[in-house]
């Protein structure tokens, strides 16, 4: 470590989010919430994932144990075709696998816990139950490439953001498609004590995929590994400004989006994906564009759609009950304590040690934000300009961000797994 040990505040905010995480801890696995509200009440793939993540950077053994739980009880629903449940709820046993489209990323999100919880227990009889469903869902993402070239298409509301504008070929969907795929091939090397070569090249053409069709180069070349040449001839000349700035976050046959996606420009660099030269240009994005000196936490999406704009129209109907994505809320510029936590893991990881405790501290400050008169209530987000809580209040992962930061500047990693296994 390059500086102290954090001060009262952090340690205060430390021992919140672990109290959080023993909340959401039952007997079936990590709640997204311990909170009575709409259907957070449940065990859902992608929270519970970064859940266990949290508690796999912790030495506490029931946190650990529900992890596997949560893991568990996420496999035995599994769908015929291999498709891990969006979410169970546990009360009632009714399983959900996405609202109109599935959930891609639940899928991901599965195996990389799965692969990560072996990693970090070396627990050989959990990685064995595991397996029959690992390689089901390792078939079922291989469908989804339609095409057999690579990428993952993703639909409209099948992953994380799922109430935004984003679909196609999604750089997030496709970084946590690389991390599995490093996932199958340690966990095949494991059981096989040889490599899966095949595989091997898998990986090789998928990180050369998204290096080359993702990021915009300022001198206007076009990559070698391009998806298709002329969509991202087309797409660079619709956004010079984006070019050497930060990788984009989707194509598909009608073009590219050019938003700002922090949870994939984060993915990127904790990922091995990115090189220096590009670590630094987003980090300057992030330092110049994003931060609040006062909240610095970071949005899920950036610029924030305004009714002035044109998909303005189809974003305010983007939605399966209420609409959540007004400016500066939720994924429309709404900022988030625990995607951030994965960018001061990354930070922390690069020896950036005095902003990553900026950050973090950011987290614990918007963590420690009261609701109805309760403070530390773990928001969901932050609105982006009023710096007030919003959201479903107590979500574990608010509580897993601040645990993430906090255990990586401590020197633990939440990929165990990385782009040498």
């Amino acid at each position: 470590m390059q500086e102290g040990a954090l001060d009262a505040d952090g340690n205060e905010g430390y021992e919140r989010a672990i109290d959080l995480l023993r909340a959401c801890a039952t007997a079936d696995g990590f709640l997204a919430t311990p909170t009575q509200r709409s259907n957070y009440r449940r065990i859902w793939a992608r929270d519970g994932a970064i859940l266990t993540l949290a508690a796999l950077c912790t030495d506490d053994a029931d946190l650990i144990a529900t992890a596997r739980c949560t893991l568990e009880v996420l496999a035995a629903h599994q769908g015929p075709h291999g498709e891990i449940p969006s979410n169970v709820d546990p009360a009632t046993g009714r399983i959900s696998y996405g609202g109109t489209t599935g959930r891609v990323d639940a899928d991901l999100w599965f195996v990389i816990a799965c692969a990560e919880f072996w990693r970090a227990t070396g627990d050989g009889a959990f990685l064995d139950r595991m397996l029959p469903a690992i390689e089901k869902v390792r078939f079922l993402l291989g469908a989804w490439e339609f095409n057999n070239r690579g990428l993952l298409y993703v639909p409209v509301t099948g992953d994380w953001a799922d109430e935004y504008l984003q679909s196609g070929y999604v750089l997030y969907d496709q970084l946590l498609y690389l991390q599995a795929q490093r996932s199958f091939a340690t966990l095949h090397e494991e059981v096989h004590g040889s490599a899966d070569h095949a595989l091997g090249e898998r990986i090789g053409r998928l990180h050369h995929l998204i290096r080359g069709n993702y990021w915009f180069n300022g001198d206007g070349t076009v990559p070698g590994d391009t998806y298709h040449e002329v969509l991202y001839r087309k797409g660079l000349e619709a956004a010079p400004h984006c070019a050497d700035r930060y990788w984009m976050p989707h194509f598909s046959p009608s073009g590219y989006g050019y938003r700002f996606d922090a949870f994939a420009n984060v993915l990127a660099s904790l990922f091995g994906v990115a090189n220096d030269a590009q670590r630094e240009r987003v980090d300057a994005f992030i330092a110049d564009e994003l931060l609040n000196e006062e909240m610095p936490l970071l949005p899920a999406f950036h610029p924030v759609i305004e009714p002035v704009d044109e998909d303005w129209e189809d974003l305010q109907v983007m939605f399966s009950y209420t609409f959540k994505n007004r400016p500066y809320e939720f994924h429309n510029g709404g900022l988030w304590p625990m995607l951030t936590g994965f960018h001061v893991a990354d930070l922390a990881r690069r020896g950036r040690t005095r902003h990553a405790r900026a950050l973090l501290a950011g987290i614990h400050r918007a963590n420690s934000q009261a609701i109805d008169g309760q403070p530390w209530s773990f928001p969901e987000f932050i609105h982006g300009r009023k710096l007030t809580p919003g959201g479903t209040p107590r979500q574990g992962w608010s509580a897993a961000g601040a645990v993430i930061g906090q255990q990586a500047l401590q020197g633990r990693t939440p990929f165990r797994i990385n782009g040498d296994a």
